[in-house]
């Protein structure tokens, strides 16, 4: 008998809006997602931090952008801010959950992020969380002759009573960082945003208010997030092979980062995406307002940037693109 196709999932997906940057970057994504997955059935949200103590400016986006969200058939989702703000805007991924519909499976993705293909084909298993893998050992820095990987990893585990030992890599080396659960949290899923929002913050706010001796010499800002992320995925029983690889920061999304560092080493294929997505004319009068995207995007500059770079043989690390760039003065944010 032919196996009978798999059923769709349905769930939504969420990213942040705000004025600047991120309000132009929701804008493409938003464009993006709907270019290349028109048929997705699930809720597209943008999730939008509303004035209030915590933000000295109004942290809105300009009309021009919300409605040029909207009328892509996104929905802006309007939250408030009660612990982070402007002092740590990373929070707001952290925040927004809670102002999600309660019981009904998201996805989350940063707002410098193009989607590339189906959404809808990406075989989430809502019950095991898990984020993404595309990412550098960026956090801890152990300092010479004092608490190592192991050590610093192990005290926030031993705080919130999760066990560490099974979150190891064993195929790693002690003390590399791969060893430890580590993810950017470029994207992250699960069943539930008010359980997993309500975790994300109690262990934020707990790190944050209450450093453990261990990181002592260890930065939070602007790693904090990152830091408590695998300790959330891994209390809902996620990990590094929740998802199978390919998909996201793959086929079927690119987390770019900056616009220099999309042209420099992501594929044609994103770039194609990129530009067609921003080249209607009622998406191209909004995007303008935005430099980096006027440059890169419609003036010429990202094909420079790209001429610099073999991309079948780009530089190991991340750090050593950023700076060849830098030196070329195409560096925009």
């Amino acid at each position: 008998m032919a196996r009978k196709p798999a059923k769709k999932q349905h769930f939504n997906v969420v990213i942040v809006g705000q004025s600047g940057r991120l309000g132009y970057e929701a804008l493409l994504f938003v464009a993006s997602l709907r270019h290349s997955c028109p048929d997705f059935a699930g809720r597209v949200l943008v999730a939008e931090p509303q004035p209030g103590d915590l933000w000295p400016n109004d942290p809105r986006m300009k009309d021009d952008v919300r409605q040029a969200i909207e009328a892509l058939g996104a929905e802006i989702l309007p939250f408030h801010s009660q612990h982070f703000g402007h002092a740590y805007a990373y929070g707001n991924k952290i925040e927004l959950l809670s102002a999600l519909p309660k019981g009904e499976p998201f996805v989350f993705f940063d707002s410098d992020t193009l989607v590339t293909g189906d959404l809808a084909k990406v075989p989430f298993d809502f019950d095991r969380p898990g984020a993404s893998l595309r990412r550098e050992g960026t956090w801890p820095n152990p300092p010479l002759y004092s608490v190592g990987y192991g050590e610093i990893w192990k005290s926030m585990y031993d705080r919130f009573g999760l066990d560490f030992e099974s979150s190891l890599d064993l195929s790693e080396p002690d003390e590399y960082w791969q060893r430890y659960l580590y993810f950017n949290a470029g994207y992250f899923y699960y069943k539930c945003p008010h359980e997993f929002g309500a975790r994300f913050l109690e262990y934020a706010l707990s790190i944050k208010r209450d450093v453990p001796p261990q990181l002592a010499c260890q930065s939070l800002d602007p790693w904090l997030d990152q830091v408590v992320l695998p300790l959330v995925i891994h209390s809902f029983g996620g990990g590094r092979d929740a998802l199978p690889t390919g998909y996201l920061d793959g086929d079927t999304t690119c987390h770019y980062r900056v616009f220099p560092m999309l042209y420099a080493r992501e594929s044609a294929a994103v770039i194609e995406t990129l530009e067609t997505v921003a080249a209607p004319n009622k998406i191209k009068k909004v995007l303008k307002g935005y430099d980096p995207i006027k440059r890169n995007v419609y003036q010429g500059r990202g094909e420079k940037v790209r001429a610099l770079f073999d991309q079948d043989n780009l530089p190991r690390r991340e750090q050593m693109i950023r700076n060849r760039i830098k030196s070329e003065g195409f560096w925009m944010r």
